[in-house]
């Protein structure tokens, strides 16, 4: 299974969204079973490390946010089977990507926090120009969606029904 998770700049959510579940694949032992990559819908930042006050509020909570940043492309609604959008402007220029690419983009395109259960956000709010406590909170709503998208997908993986 290949992910892909998509914000504006591909500094802060979509790297931090990559770091959290790489972090639950590490620790459910399923790293092997998944791809897992980010990237932006703009160009702004790309060969650039996460956000360093992204970096800083992940390694708190002993999360390592390996990606650089790079652009999404139309291939990659080719490679990925599931591609997870940070907000709705993020989802709609993902749609328009593959609106572009026609047949061949066979991706699943869904909003990230669709997955959520906790938080009642639809969007995972942009921390770029907020304080510290911004950062902490797209992480929270971060680990909430990704673990439940990852019992989502194991369930799948299991043959076990999907609850809605």
């Amino acid at each position: 299974m290949k992910l892909l998770f998509v914000c504006l700049g591909n500094i802060c959510r979509s790297p931090a969204a990559e770091g959290v579940f790489l972090h639950l694949l590490h620790e459910r032992g399923l790293s092997d079973l998944y791809v897992v990559d980010s990237a932006g819908t703009g160009s702004w930042h790309v060969g650039n490390p996460a956000d360093r006050r992204m970096q800083a509020a992940a390694k708190r909570r002993g999360i390592h946010l390996p990606s650089r940043a790079r652009q999404i492309e139309r291939h990659d609604l080719e490679q990925f089977d599931l591609v997870l959008t940070m907000d709705d402007d993020n989802l709609e220029a993902v749609k328009g990507l593959a609106l572009e690419a026609g047949a061949r983009a066979t991706a699943q395109i869904r909003p990230m926090l669709s997955y959520g259960e906790r938080y009642s956000e639809s969007e995972v709010p942009d921390p770029y120009y907020g304080g510290e406590a911004g950062f902490d909170h797209v992480l929270d709503l971060l680990e909430d969606a990704c673990a439940a998208l990852l019992d989502e997908l194991s369930a799948q993986d299991q043959g076990e029904p999907i609850q809605d």
